[in-house]
């Protein structure tokens, strides 16, 4: 069911105290109170083991709003937020604590949203407390962030805990790289744009790059992340996101279900690992420490606090096959890490050669042409071409250009939302289309289960790469010895 952003809802952040909540959805929420996008009547209810009152919840949302915003918080936002905003004390894994909730919320006959903000192993104690004081009704919606499990088997098992309870259209997985906007936008470069429809299959695209990179270490996330790695964390979420996108066949019309449909499709067509390739098309990396600019950069077991060895990946690189008709034959290759040299999200699109160079007494080897999508930061879209160069000599002499758009120049009267702040947005709209499916979740866990179940990752530990530089020389080597080199 899809609703009027002017309808009245009850937003409830099970993980008040959290860092997601503080970080992200605080933010999001004042953002979006500027931007009168919430209805007058909407109420934000934190959930939290904390003996707080409103006052006192209140509190830590303005410290918080403080720490992780970067402008001024205007008196009269605040004051609009302020009077939204609830406490209930209540401890998830205690099922008869809930019944604290259902008062609050039984005031209104407002549509009722929960968001949990926790781990994924509390979830099936959230629904349960829901259920049993009948809080979990059709028209309720739940927001549960990704990755859900460490593997088919365990996504599987929290996907079936929470069906006893809601129901798929009740369901809001959020990956949120789905709510940034160069990734929305590439459903429109590619199928609005006639230069780009006709030319995105193997017939002209060569070869295609993903790269994710960090340029911090784990910041504090140590047991969580030494139990994940960089493949659930990073490949399983954001980068097969992104890989179904900018290679899903065009949709229906932009209804949720088929856009997810063409997702799906190619995720069922992504090539397995096995104990054949995998040497091969993977290469996984753990950070180590360095000197930079005078600085010592630690490693990631100083980071961790752990002395003995882990067997934690905090980089990867991988070539991978869709085998499709539109794709088999592309290579794709994916790369994420942390402690790189810098923060970027970028995919790169090369195109093939024009089958006779007529310049060749000039210029023996064309340069290929090649797409620069800029997912993050300084937003945008690089286009390379060859160009002659201007002058009165009889030879043709060539020289790459670019051909720019850049976000904040393109759009300099509109703000550019935060990925939070839409996909908040859409799930009280109630539209779908920006979220995981569970096929989806369940599809790119089997394909990542091909990779641990094929890479024995204690056996081949991760290789060292010093902090600062872009991984390990093999990640180098793998594209290398395909002609290619990593843009």
């Amino acid at each position: 069911m899809v609703i009027n952003i002017n309808e009245t809802c009850d937003l409830v952040i099970f993980g008040a105290k959290g860092d997601l909540a503080c970080r992200k959805l605080l933010p999001s929420l004042y953002k979006l109170e500027k931007a009168n996008k919430l209805s007058n009547k909407m109420r934000i209810i934190g959930v939290g083991r904390a003996n707080w009152d409103k006052n006192t919840y209140s509190d830590i949302v303005y410290k918080s709003l403080q720490q992780f915003m970067k402008i001024k918080i205007e008196e009269h936002v605040w004051k609009n937020l302020f009077s939204r905003l609830e406490f209930c004390n209540l401890d998830v894994n205690d099922t008869h604590s809930f019944h604290k909730l259902k008062p609050i919320l039984c005031r209104s006959n407002h549509l009722i949203i929960y968001y949990f903000a926790m781990p994924p192993n509390t979830f099936s104690a959230i629904c349960k407390g829901l259920g049993k004081v009948n809080l979990n009704l059709d028209s309720t919606r739940i927001i549960i962030e990704k990755p859900l499990g460490s593997s088919l088997k365990t996504s599987k098992k929290i996907n079936y805990e929470i069906s006893k309870y809601f129901l798929e259209n009740q369901i809001f997985r959020i990956d949120h790289y789905l709510g940034k906007e160069t990734i929305l936008n590439l459903i429109a470069f590619r199928f609005s744009n006639s230069l780009f429809y006709y030319n995105w299959n193997n017939k002209f695209i060569d070869h295609i790059q993903i790269t994710i990179a960090e340029k911090i270490g784990v910041e504090g996330r140590n047991k969580y992340f030494d139990n994940t790695g960089q493949i659930r964390d990073m490949v399983q979420n954001h980068l097969l996101q992104i890989l179904t996108i900018i290679t899903m066949s065009q949709p229906i019309n932009l209804c949720s279900n088929n856009i997810q449909n063409e997702k799906v499709k190619i995720l069922k067509a992504l090539r397995p690992f096995d104990n054949i390739n995998i040497h091969n098309k993977v290469v996984l990396g753990q950070y180590s420490e360095n000197i930079i600019n005078g600085k010592k950069i630690p490693s990631y077991l100083d980071d961790i606090r752990k002395k003995e060895h882990s067997n934690t990946e905090t980089f990867v690189s991988m070539k991978v096959n869709i085998d499709n008709k539109r794709w088999y034959g592309v290579p794709f290759y994916l790369r994420t890490g942390k402690r790189l040299p810098k923060k970027c999200s970028k995919i790169v699109i090369f195109f093939k050669n024009v089958p006779v160079n007529i310049f060749n007494n000039h210029q023996n080897n064309l340069p290929k042409n090649k797409i620069i999508i800029y997912l993050q930061p300084n937003e945008g879209i690089n286009i390379q071409i060859l160009n002659k160069i201007p002058g009165l000599e009889p030879n043709y002499k060539l020289d790459k250009i670019n051909l720019n758009f850049n976000y904040n120049r393109g759009f300099k009267q509109i703000e550019l939302f935060d990925a939070y702040d839409r996909l908040l947005l859409e799930s009280i709209r109630g539209n779908q289309a920006l979220f995981v499916r569970k096929d989806e979740v369940e599809l790119a866990w089997k394909w990542i289960d091909s990779i641990f179940n094929s890479f024995n990752i204690c056996r081949n530990p991760p290789i060292l790469y010093p902090s600062g530089t872009w991984g390990p020389v093999l990640s180098n080597i793998m594209i290398e010895k395909d002609g290619y080199t990593w843009n």
